[in-house]
């Protein structure tokens, strides 16, 4: 967590930002002038400066320059304004890390910080580059796509993330969000959770009394993303009959809410990700062929992490640091243990790793802070963790029922893929499902 002074001259602001900072574990405090500030940041250094523009006593550019010519070092400066024209000033600024949040600041804004200092982890991780404050790695493989997040974020392009399940594909899209300084927040969304009957209002929104329980206007994704970046994961998991608006909305860059005849302007980079192949999902009518040549105009594709064995070290370790920053107390990997780490396949890419850390981390009791993974590591994705298989004493539907919730563990919940590796109807899949659902509120 990080250390925050927070400069501005608002009572009330500096109030209900300063318990939210809080709430969320970090070290808050305050000044409401320039002179204030100096004497706060000549006592105690700060790693995250959030500073109003306009302060009784001067100008909070004027703190910037001094930080410069002092030489003292704040990992991240946020500028308060309530002009957005500043953004080009911002960028001919020199020394710390700087970027800005436009008054009035909601709730959402002041959220989107709070990610942005919890992964950002620079001053949290000196073992580890984090690059774009969130990717690790340093295999050609990554550095690709590194320079692909650059090329791209500043267009308006929308961008089309390939990848197995576990490899990072929201983390690659939130760093494009990062590098573009879109001013809006980044909006993540599900497609596998928005519901058949209420996709098109959670994404487009509704007018009031569009629908029965249509009691207030609802402002979809699209609109909350406006002047940022909305994230579509999963995205052949969207209902084939709502794909049609998806495209227009690309083309256009309008929106009509469910209920009303009138479209809404919107300003929202679109980034979409499938841990499908694309054509397989077209040909099983999951894609429409016209919103994926839409949405593939610049595509990334995320290496599954067998395929860069050599990032294994370096995310292992940044896990074990984050772990320790939580927990404590600080734990490293034997040399043995890493390199059964290296030699594993890993399905699961870098959830699955990720998941295993945690697991040893909890378990290790070691006095030397050494931590020896077993031969056998236990995990979700992984062959090590069989199938009870055919035992005498087991039904034949217990290990169904065994079979397709792993399955499911296996696909991160993704019901359209673990349909097709269990050879059954996506139907069937959600019957099975709904069974057991009943059969463990029978059991409570």
């Amino acid at each position: 967590m990080a250390s925050v002074l927070l400069v501005d001259d608002e009572p009330d602001f500096v109030a209900s930002a300063s318990e939210m900072l809080r709430l969320h574990g970090h070290e808050v405090r305050t000044a409401d002038t320039l002179a204030n500030a100096r004497r706060i940041l000549d006592s105690q250094p700060s790693d995250v400066l959030l500073l109003d523009l306009m302060l009784p006593d001067g100008n909070g550019l004027e703190l910037l320059d001094e930080l410069a010519r002092n030489k003292l070092e704040v990992e991240r400066v946020v500028l308060i304004t309530g002009h957005p024209g500043i953004k080009s000033q911002i960028k001919n600024l020199s020394g710390p890390t700087v970027s800005y949040l436009t008054k009035p600041i909601d709730n959402r804004e002041l959220m989107a910080l709070l990610r942005d200092l919890e992964h950002s982890g620079n001053y949290e991780d000196e073992d580890v580059n984090l690059h774009f404050g969130l990717l690790v790695g340093e295999t050609p493989q990554m550095h690709e796509v590194y320079n692909q997040i650059k090329k791209i974020a500043c267009t308006d392009s929308p961008v089309l993330i390939l990848g197995e399940t576990g490899t990072g594909k929201e983390l690659v899209a939130e760093a494009i969000h990062r590098e573009s300084r879109r001013r809006g927040d980044f909006v993540a969304v599900n497609c596998g959770s928005l519901s058949r009957e209420l996709a098109g209002s959670e994404l487009f929104g509704h007018e009031k009394g569009s629908f029965t329980g249509a009691t207030r206007q609802h402002v979809g994704f699209f609109q909350r993303a406006h002047n940022g970046t909305l994230f579509l994961d999963e995205l052949t998991e969207m209902p084939p009959e709502l794909q049609p608006h998806f495209l227009r909305v690309l083309e256009t860059r309008k929106v009509l809410p469910v209920g009303s005849e009138k479209e809404i302007p919107i300003e929202t980079r679109v980034i979409a990700a499938t841990n499908r192949v694309p054509n397989e999902a077209i040909q099983n009518k999951a894609l429409r062929k016209d919103l994926y040549y839409r949405l593939s105009v610049f595509p990334i594709n995320l290496p599954p992490l067998h395929q860069r064995r050599e990032d294994i070290p370096l995310l292992a370790n940044h896990f074990l640091n984050e772990l320790a920053r939580r927990y404590g107390p600080q734990r490293w990997l034997s040399e043995k243990s890493m390199k059964r780490l290296q030699a594993y396949h890993w399905p699961g890419n870098v959830r699955e790793l990720r998941h295993v850390i945690h697991r040893a981390f909890i378990l290790s009791d070691s006095e030397d802070g050494e931590i020896e993974l077993p031969e056998r590591f236990e995990s979700p994705f992984g062959q090590q963790n069989r199938l009870e298989g055919l035992q005498v004493g087991r039904s034949i539907r217990e290990i169904e029922r065994e079979l397709i919730m792993r399955t499911l563990a296996h696909f991160d919940g993704d019901k359209r893929a673990a349909a097709e590796i269990l050879g059954i109807s996506l139907n069937t899949l959600y019957n099975r499902l709904h069974v057991y659902e009943q059969e463990k509120e029978k059991a409570s």
